[in-house]
């Protein structure tokens, strides 16, 4: 009892612990390799169309009936297709980061889906929930792909204490039992986790990118603004050391070649894909050039999440890969974790 959280309530799931929508990672398997083990999973739609999205929720409900969510951008320009297609198969919640529409917001929340973005610093949370999030996951700088500057056990018990109504995930730095109870102490509702789920074996990850994660040291793991100027967490292999002595010219050239294959990929038009990018230059306050490189990070991950070629692209990566040396199964992966929780809360009690 002990691990029903506001979270699980939320969201229907038996244990308060969310697989992030990591792009090329979360596809239909994973996700329903989560819930099936009683945690909850967001399809990666981000790096979907939306006929593709749509595809991915009905292949998840072919092998589950619990509850999953979806994530994806909102200023992308299918964004509004995406969420007509959410509710039309009622999904249980979505996830969301850069550029919330208000508007979508509302018109996901009359449709009684949980609105739960994702946000890496106190004011980003603060604006999520006026702007009608019904929980937050907040993501300290441990986490991988894009993230904050401040650590998890800094940044959430600082949005907890500024959100006393608003359930609060914890993530950046997790992928156990301990670390849930440690989340919980600081006054979140729950846990997500993307890289202890990447190195799962219902990941679609090619086994040979899988094995740089096990192997990566956790002073390999850095934050690089190499990509899009914005600090994104990775593993440091040779292909990043290489884009480093790259020119800016160079990777705004680079950024245009990766921004068409993305609005082909995407499903969208380079008038769109121009469009989006003004919005976000609006919405964030980021430069045109970091806004204009902001597909040069999914285009490279593909590389090696989809292709296998891990020396070729981009790994983005949590620091706690550095600690795992296992691929399990998510049903595994998810009983230790509630068998550790609950055994980590039993030798607390006894300090009473």
């Amino acid at each position: 009892m002990a691990l029903q959280t506001k979270l699980t309530e939320l969201l229907g799931c038996q244990y308060p612990i969310i697989q992030t929508a990591m792009g090329w990672v979360a596809d239909p398997t994973l996700v329903a390799g989560t819930c099936n083990a009683g945690g909850f999973g967001f399809l990666a739609g981000a790096v979907m169309t939306p006929a593709e999205v749509e595809a991915g929720i009905v292949s998840i409900k072919e092998k589950t009936d619990k509850p999953f969510g979806v994530n994806f951008h909102m200023y992308t320009p299918g964004a509004a297709e995406i969420i007509d297609i959410c509710i039309k198969h009622e999904v249980r919640a979505v996830s969301y980061s850069r550029s919330p529409s208000k508007a979508f917001i509302q018109k996901l929340k009359d449709a009684k889906i949980v609105c739960i973005p994702t946000v890496g610093a106190l004011k980003h949370a603060v604006k999520a929930v006026e702007m009608g999030a019904d929980a937050v996951v907040v993501q300290g700088g441990e986490g991988g792909g894009h993230t904050g500057g401040v650590a998890s056990s800094i940044l959430l018990p600082q949005v907890v204490d500024a959100l006393p109504n608003v359930p609060v995930v914890a993530a950046g730095g997790f992928k156990d039992g301990r670390g849930l109870v440690a989340a919980l102490s600081f006054g979140a509702v729950g846990i997500a986790m993307g890289t202890r789920f990447l190195m799962s074996q219902e990941s679609p990850v090619p086994a040979a990118t899988k094995a740089e994660y096990v192997k990566a040291p956790t002073e390999k793991i850095i934050v690089s603004k190499k990509l899009d100027g914005m600090p994104q967490r990775m593993i440091n292999n040779g292909y990043l050391q290489a884009l480093d002595s790259t020119s800016n010219l160079g990777m705004l050239v680079m950024a245009m070649v990766n921004g068409l294959k993305f609005t082909k990929l995407t499903g969208g038009t380079l008038f769109g894909m121009l469009t989006s990018a003004w919005q976000m230059k609006k919405n964030n306050g980021l430069t045109l050039g970091q806004t204009m490189m902001s597909a040069n990070a999914p285009m490279m991950i593909q590389e090696a999440m989809v292709n296998g070629h891990p020396e070729n692209g981009i790994l983005p990566s949590g620091q706690v890969a550095g600690t795992i040396d296992s691929v399990p199964t998510c049903a595994e992966l998810i009983a230790a974790m509630a068998e550790q929780a609950e055994a980590t809360l039993a030798r607390l009690d006894t300090l009473k």
